[in-house]
């Protein structure tokens, strides 16, 4: 009863739903990323200094799925692939301020300004 009671909770409950859509590693830096406009793939892989191709491409579709990125597709040769976000995704950008105030109050008081984000 209890596993079927903590699962009608993370459905309806909007943190735990929310949670689940952000809380992979690298997801909100992507979102960070992309909130500044139209990303192509290898420039979302440079800003995210350490992540695999793989991991984008897994977070990348994740998001789409999800409804936070649109993923736009040229018929170019080589092709062309860009990602942003969407009205959904936009509304994570404020939860990603209010991450970036915590941390720069509570977190980096001992690093400087350029490394805080």
């Amino acid at each position: 009863m209890e596993l079927t009671k903590t699962h009608l909770d993370d459905a309806v409950c909007p943190v735990a739903r929310t949670a689940a859509i952000i809380s992979g590693k690298w997801t909100l830096l992507i979102i960070r990323d992309l909130a500044s406009g139209l990303k192509r793939f290898h420039q979302l892989e440079r800003s995210l200094y350490g992540i695999s191709p793989k991991t984008l491409s897994e977070r990348l579709r994740s998001l789409e799925e999800e409804g936070i990125v649109i993923r736009q597709t040229y018929a170019e040769v080589p092709p062309r692939v860009e990602y942003s976000l969407t009205e959904k995704g936009q509304d994570l950008v404020s939860v990603i301020d209010c991450m970036r105030s915590y941390g720069k109050r509570w977190l980096c008081q001992d690093k400087p300004a350029s490394e805080r984000g």
